[in-house]
């Protein structure tokens, strides 16, 4: 009987001494919040390096108008 008191106190114990409510909801908003920054901040990197993509293909192609152009006999 003794044991099982005690051990009933050191269970109490433990959960008492626990994170509150508060605690947990505040830790899950901000893993929320920090996910949200690296998927935003990933999405930025992709759409920037899609941008740049975009403006080296524009410019490969000026470079080969150009350059056909100038290939080409002058009528």
């Amino acid at each position: 009987m003794k044991k099982f008191v005690i051990l009933a106190a050191m269970a109490a114990f433990v959960v008492a001494c626990g994170p509150s409510q508060a605690e947990i909801e505040a830790k899950a908003k901000a893993t929320a919040d920090s996910l949200s920054a690296v998927l935003k901040a990933d999405s930025m990197k992709a759409a920037e390096e899609a941008a740049a993509a975009a403006a080296a293909a524009a410019a490969a192609a000026m470079d080969t108008v150009s350059a056909t152009m100038e290939a080409a006999p002058a009528q």
